[in-house]
């Protein structure tokens, strides 16, 4: 089967949700400094730019998105009342942790080493119960790094080699 992809700069119609679907399509990180958030997100990770303009009233949004995924970010000024850096627990979903991990570094961000939890369910916050290096039995969902934006706000890598039903 082949598949046509659409010109560049050409925009294509997304088929409506279903009945009460829901789909995530933009999560808002509180910055303090929209240019380095910029510089950061778009230069230093090269998430793709997709949107960044200033309104009459001061308002200004920023939006990039990771490769691969479907959701975007937003930040700016006048968009949201969180304090800059006090999110913490953004996921980012990808196949081999480890690669992901050392892509990050060659690009010259800081990330934590390779962990997983003791209790082998979900990250503990504060680093409580976290074991360094993958999880040793390879389990999708298990395995982790993390890194901060410049205002502190933290990502979180998540190894995700085979989904569960439903995901």
């Amino acid at each position: 089967m082949t598949t046509t992809q659409p010109a560049p700069g050409t925009t294509v119609a997304t088929p409506p949700p279903a009945a009460a679907e829901l789909r995530l399509e933009v999560v808002v990180v509180p910055v303090s400094d929209v240019a380095e958030a910029t510089s950061f997100y778009a230069d230093t990770l090269g998430w793709r730019l997709d949107a960044d303009f200033t309104a009459a009233d001061g308002l200004t949004v920023v939006q990039v998105t990771p490769p691969g995924s479907p959701a975007a970010v937003i930040f700016g000024t006048g968009i949201t009342a969180t304090a800059p850096g006090s999110i913490d627990g953004l996921l980012l979903a990808v196949h081999d942790v480890a690669r992901a991990r050392e892509e990050l570094l060659a690009r010259g961000v800081r990330v934590s080493e390779v962990f997983h939890d003791a209790g082998g369910v979900f990250h503990h916050s504060g680093g409580e119960r976290r074991i360094s290096g993958a999880d040793p039995q390879g389990r999708s969902y298990s395995s982790w790094a993390s890194f901060e934006d410049p205002d502190g706000n933290r990502w979180y890598l998540q190894e995700v080699r085979e989904r569960q039903p439903g995901r």
